[in-house]
């Protein structure tokens, strides 16, 4: 069972993912909150596999609601996607930074709903990397850089290499392919460098990747 915390301060919007959800065979919601400090609470009280993260919440905020999540190490396998509108995006480059694992928009379909939290779940990839690619790459550019932190320099020529990839939205597979290897020796690169650099999931590589001045903004873009 994939068990999940629905956090928004709208009880309508509760109730529609919870229909939602409750429609699968694998999936729990095992506690709602109305907001921000609710949901720090009920995840180190319940432990889900997945937190659904509104924004905009009373009290405490979805962003710093986030990073007390993620950087609770009790809470290290807890992931958390933040839910959001794109006049709010923002707000998702600073929660990408925070420990979120992804995000997806409020109007999206179920099926990829569905998908998406399973997908994070697994621990096995970004949520949607060609829209998130987009995000970071546009407000990555209004950040300041600083220079490469010394953790990079523990990455071999092609974890670099392929770090890069994953800044690029890449999945395993499509690393794979550009770089002629196998998919189980590009995920072992992958989780290499997410062990070599202390981060949680792919998400994380993406925004050290850009902060690190690995990847120019848009490059990959097709």
């Amino acid at each position: 069972m994939i068990r999940v915390l629905l956090a928004d301060d709208q009880t309508l919007v509760r109730a529609g993912f919870r229909s939602i959800l409750s429609d699968e065979d694998d999936f729990e919601v095992v506690a709602e909150a109305a907001n921000g400090a609710a949901a720090v609470a009920g995840a180190r009280e319940h432990r889900p596999d997945v937190v659904l993260m509104d924004i905009r919440m009373p009290e405490l905020d979805g962003l710093e609601a986030t990073r007390q999540i993620s950087g609770d190490p009790r809470l290290q396998n807890v992931r958390v996607i933040i839910l959001t509108t794109f006049d709010l995006d923002d707000y998702v480059y600073g929660a990408l930074r925070a420990g979120a694992s992804g995000f997806l928009v409020k109007d999206t379909e179920p099926a990829e709903l569905i998908h998406a939290i399973r997908v994070v779940a697994r621990g096995d990839a970004l949520i949607a990397p060609s829209i998130t690619r987009r995000l970071i790459a546009e407000f990555a550019g209004r950040v300041k850089r600083p220079e490469p932190g010394p953790e990079l320099n523990a990455l071999t020529e092609r974890e670099r290499e392929v770090m890069t990839l994953v800044a690029g939205g890449l999945s395993n597979d499509e690393i794979a392919a550009r770089l002629v290897l196998s998919p189980a020796t590009a995920k072992t690169h992958v989780s290499r460098i997410m062990t070599k650099l202390s981060v949680r999931d792919r998400a994380q590589l993406v925004i050290i990747a850009y902060e690190a001045g690995m990847i120019i903004p848009g490059w990959a873009t097709p």
